[in-house]
């Protein structure tokens, strides 16, 4: 027997999933997180998870795990002390950054704190010329001087990043070879390591993001190595990264800034399986935890990978699904602004104390406490039993935040779930119509801990007419851990007009990546049999700031290659823009390799029809505040694990599982589908 186990800790719960490959076995496991040492919450979680099923930590040949650590700490700017040294001329770069704002006409927009204050950003002679030539050397010894000075002024990370390092490593190389003899305990973050593409602001911010991180991501995974070798777990572990891949602790403890989307992208990765297999391509991914929401995009069955984004107001250059987060969840803090105006969040009572229901100390009523007093939550437990609730203060605190913002209590508790529905429904306008797509054109996945709970009001906001719940939605980012590959991405800059001239160094800039990617399946031991390797170029019309990303045939590149890029090109400039320019000339900019090495994944197997009643399930009523009637209804409150393919109700009715409470309002029916997803539509 193998077991397979996914973990992602989250700002609230910390939820397991274990797959038997021998039986096709999936368990499910949820506990409360430990903020102040996840690596705390994990190990009792994979230890219960295993105990719940009857195995021993020796039974586990694959643990893979998504963490919020580098996020969190990115957000509230927990990182270390950080130095940077840069060429001559190029300190306050990292201060400049674009000369835009996020909201044009807002004048007291602030901008994040620069992550190295000035006096930690040390400048040093040096000069490459754009065609790697030197024209400056590097002055090695105000190298030295430098990496002493900030040894001195106690940092724990150095940034090295040289204006023309992503063309000629030279210059870098040197100087981390240097931090390495006068300062090697501190943590060394490289450009050309990095971020080996052109535009210096985004490169430098990376480069410095890498650093802040590093040391903080560097003992949470020795933290995290420890406490599994204690368990007895012999398998190598797996982080995922922003692209929704998976790498080895090692290297995710060199490259933290890969790793700032962790969580959010197996859920993303895990609705693209799901979809697949029910048959559905094009979904709208919502992801609702205790902190914040995550929204994706999937046309077509899968999610648009960008390579670069902005991460709470930090630029960085690494592959990353293209996900739009916003601090809404069931711990989110409900308030009275200085208008008088009901909020929800971005404030989250997180884990520790939670919500005011959980009797751990908090006073401010939250999205839970509001879902508790409406009974759309079970008023009494949650986590199947294994946590109690405090309706009575739950109540309490409703009461109070009522009495501030003039209304009765049900009004209230109603009122904060409007208000956190319509900040999730803009986050999905972001990913949808900003980009030309109509949400009523897709289907909602919800899943998350409170997904399913609000996916009913938010469809309704959007006009979306179906909802699918997967069978384990509350764990299902720690199910996409089981459903991913090991991957890696490595990229190139070298500028360069679409023309037979370019072949030889379009044959050399993937002659080289290859030779990365070989090593890093080397590195990870990946069988030849279980490697894949897929090219991009990213492509632009001469004189344009933004490229495209371009997928270079397979096979050999040879003349042939170049006419089918310009198709394949413009193709992608008139889908975008509307128009191709005919007689510009094209350049190509970065060269782009995707790794991947397959690894056995969980399945799914479509169960056989059990007919239309779902009276099986059935285990009881509550009464239930709703919207729609404007009072107190009589529920009927199912259990999802009796549910079986083919089972039909129609709401109003609740839905109860360990990991999510589903809710199916008047109007709407659910059906279980072969594979025991749960489908909502509008009857």
């Amino acid at each position: 027997m193998a077991w397979r186990i996914g973990v992602d800790s989250g700002g609230t719960f910390t939820d397991v999933c274990l797959f038997d490959d021998a039986t096709g076995r999936v368990a499910v496991w949820k506990v409360s997180s430990t903020p102040a040492d996840p690596s705390e919450g994990i190990a009792r979680g994979v230890a219960e998870g295993l105990a719940e099923v009857g195995a021993a930590a020796a039974d586990v040949g694959y643990f893979g795990h998504g963490t919020t650590v580098a996020t969190n700490a990115l957000i509230q700017h927990r990182g270390v002390k950080t130095g940077l040294i840069t060429t001559d001329g190029f300190r306050d770069l990292l201060e400049i950054g674009r000369q835009k704002r996020p909201d044009l006409y807002d004048m007291q927009a602030d901008k994040p704190p620069t992550l190295v204050s000035r006096d930690l950003r040390l400048e040093v002679a040096e000069r490459l010329r754009h065609d790697g030539s030197v024209e400056i050397p590097l002055d090695e010894a105000a190298v030295r001087r430098a990496v002493r000075r900030l040894r001195e002024a106690g940092v724990e990370a150095v940034a090295i990043c040289f204006l023309y390092g992503f063309v000629r490593s030279d210059h870098e190389q040197t100087a981390a070879r240097i931090l390495a003899e006068e300062f090697p305990a501190a943590f060394a973050s490289i450009s050309h390591a990095v971020a080996p593409e052109f535009r210096e602001f985004e490169r430098l911010s990376t480069t410095v993001v890498n650093a802040y991180l590093g040391p903080i991501m560097r003992r949470y995974i020795g933290r995290l190595a420890e406490r599994l070798t204690a368990l007895g777990l012999t398998a190598t572990p797996h982080l995922t990264q922003s692209n929704g891949g998976v790498i080895g602790f090692e290297q995710a403890a060199r490259l933290p800034v890969r790793t700032v989307l962790s969580g959010p992208s197996t859920g993303v990765v895990g609705a693209q399986a799901i979809g697949r297999a029910v048959g559905f391509a094009d979904l709208i991914a919502f992801d609702m935890g205790g902190t914040s929401t995550d929204v994706a995009l999937l046309a077509g069955g899968a999610c648009r990978l960008t390579g670069e984004a902005v991460v709470h107001g930090y630029p960085i250059k690494a592959p990353m699904l293209d996900i739009h987060t916003v601090g809404a969840g069931g711990g989110s803090i409900a308030f009275v602004d200085n208008g008088g105006l009901l909020k929800v969040g971005p404030r989250s009572a997180g884990a520790d104390p939670g919500p005011v229901c959980y009797a751990k100390g908090n006073d401010e009523a939250t999205v839970t406490d509001a879902n508790v007093v409406l009974g759309t939550l079970n008023p009494a437990f949650l986590l199947g039993g294994r946590m109690p609730v405090r309706h009575d203060l739950a109540v309490a605190a409703i009461d109070r935040l009522a009495a501030v913002v003039g209304m009765e209590r049900m009004a209230t508790a109603s009122g904060i779930l409007s208000v956190v529905t319509a900040n999730m429904a803009r986050a999905i306008r972001v990913i949808s119509v900003q980009r030309g797509h109509d949400p009523r054109d897709y289907t909602l996945m919800a899943f998350g801990g409170a997904g399913p709970l609000h996916a009913a009001r938010l469809a309704r906001e959007l006009e979306i007419r179906r909802i699918l719940v997967p069978r384990t939605p509350g764990i299902l980012c720690a199910m996409g851990l089981l459903l991913t590959d090991l991957r890696a991405d490595f990229a190139v800059t070298r500028l360069a007009v679409l023309a037979p001239a370019a072949l030889d160094g379009l044959r050399a800039a993937f002659a080289t990546l290859d030779t990365m990617a070989a090593e890093w399946f080397a590195a990870e031991g990946i069988a030849p049999a279980d490697r894949a390797i897929a090219r991009t170029v990213d492509m632009r019309y001469a004189g344009q700031n933004y490229e495209l990303p371009i997928a270079v045939p397979d096979g050999p590149i040879d003349a042939a290659t170049l006419p089918v890029l310009a198709e394949r090109f413009a193709e992608a400039h008139r889908r975008l823009y509307g128009f191709v320019a005919e007689e510009d000339p094209v350049q190509l900019v970065t060269f782009r390799v995707e790794a991947s090495g397959a690894v056995p994944k969980a399945t799914f197997a479509a169960q056989p029809d059990a007919g239309p009643d779902a009276a099986g399930a059935l285990i009881g009523t509550r009464a239930v505040w709703l919207a729609e009637t404007g009072g107190f209804v009589s529920c009927p409150v199912y259990d999802r694990d009796r549910l079986r393919s083919g089972n039909c109700f129609a709401g109003p009715a609740i839905v109860e599982q360990m990991d999510a409470t589903t809710v199916v309002p008047p109007g709407w029916t659910a059906r279980v589908e072969p594979f025991l997803n749960l489908l909502l539509e509008v009857a």
